[in-house]
């Protein structure tokens, strides 16, 4: 058994599969997912798990060069906009409208969905180098 990092086995593997500019979305309960990509649902219940927890743990495994979000989160989840800014430190966001955001996630390896329900709790993590 892994006992230290992210201890969900389908995340964890998409995440060791990817390589550079490889992208992953994080969403909340009702960020469609389209057909393509993997779908690794981790939503309970409302709030559980939330969408800042897993971003945590994503952040602690998978090396970010930048990170996508909704134009509209900072107007209209300040609050997680700026808790997001902490959690991401020096990586650079992009924001784009929210539809073209939703058209993005069609390109992600996977799209991982949360409990969260706030508006527009939604991320693509791109995957950097470690070297």
């Amino acid at each position: 058994m892994k006992k230290t990092g992210l201890l969900n086995q389908p995340l964890s593997c998409v995440i060791a599969g990817m390589g550079h500019f490889d992208e992953l979305a994080i969403g909340d309960a009702g960020l469609p997912i389209p057909a393509g990509p993997e779908r690794i649902d981790l939503a309970v219940s409302e709030g559980v798990p939330g969408f800042l927890a897993v971003l945590r743990a994503v952040l602690g495994e998978l090396q970010v060069q930048n990170a996508v979000i909704a134009s509209e989160m900072p107007e209209r989840s300040p609050k997680l906009y700026a808790a997001l800014r902490e959690a991401l430190g020096d990586i650079p966001i992009e924001q784009v409208p929210h539809e073209a955001f939703k058209a993005r996630t069609q390109n992600a390896r996977a799209v991982v969905r949360t409990g969260e329900f706030t508006p527009y709790a939604n991320i693509i993590l791109v995957a950097g180098v470690v070297f």
